[in-house]
């Protein structure tokens, strides 16, 4: 009984920090989910994919692979670019996640952009355990874009109406990413650098291979002007 009172307590800690999660969560996992179905996917990809998989904008991305020639080095590569952010997250979280015992290696795989801004900044109450904490706020937020993603499964398949069109959702996402952190930022010289190398390589390999090289030049350069960037050397945009 004791247990489960720790664990509820830890639960009640956790939900209201996810509320605006939710929100997002569920209305782009429906997107996601009716995305996948007009592909021609039923809604058993979806679900899965959110829970396996469970990346985001890249299972958006994987949508498209799926229906591409079989190419595991491009796709690998294709994931590692979209995701590279994650190494660094994983990098800073190696303090916060010791000690939470079993519960380390769920937290390592559900850790996604929200959750690793809720756990990396919010101080856990004081009588809550910060692994359990950790834990449910990981939990809750993959719940809801599993939970998305199957409404949009579903309901896809009942429309009857034509999704022509419907895979810009996933540019407009990127957009809506793009524009959040320029509007955070005060800085906006890697958020140029970013656009200027993918205008580059667009130009130099075309609209079907340029992605990856894009991707690899504004890894190479933003690493190179990492430095200069954290110690505010390098001049504003």
């Amino acid at each position: 009984m004791k247990n489960n009172n720790h664990l509820r307590a830890a639960f009640r800690a956790a939900f209201p920090h996810t509320i605006p999660i939710m929100a997002g969560f569920l209305f782009l996992g429906i997107a996601y989910g009716i995305f996948m179905n007009s592909l021609g996917f039923s809604a058993i990809f979806p679900i899965l994919m959110s829970m396996l998989i469970f990346a985001g904008s890249m299972e958006f991305v994987a949508a498209n692979l799926l229906l591409l020639a079989f190419n595991p080095v491009q796709a690998l590569l294709l994931t590692l670019m979209v995701n590279a952010r994650h190494l660094f997250y994983g990098i800073s979280m190696l303090d916060k996640f010791k000690g939470t015992g079993k519960k380390k290696n769920y937290l390592i795989f559900g850790m996604c952009d929200e959750s690793f801004a809720i756990n990396s900044s919010v101080k856990v109450p004081e009588g809550i355990d910060k692994g359990w904490f950790m834990f449910f706020v990981t939990l809750l937020n993959h719940s809801y874009w599993v939970t998305g993603s199957a409404i949009g499964g579903l309901f896809g398949s009942m429309i009857t109406f034509s999704t022509e069109g419907l895979e810009f959702v996933m540019t407009a996402l990127f957009v809506v990413i793009f524009t959040e952190q320029w509007m955070s930022q005060k800085r906006h010289l890697s958020a140029l650098t970013g656009i200027g190398i993918s205008a580059a390589c667009l130009i130099l390999f075309g609209g079907e291979r340029f992605i990856i090289p894009a991707m690899l030049g504004i890894l190479g350069v933003l690493t190179l002007m990492r430095k200069p960037l954290e110690k505010g050397e390098v001049s504003t945009a």
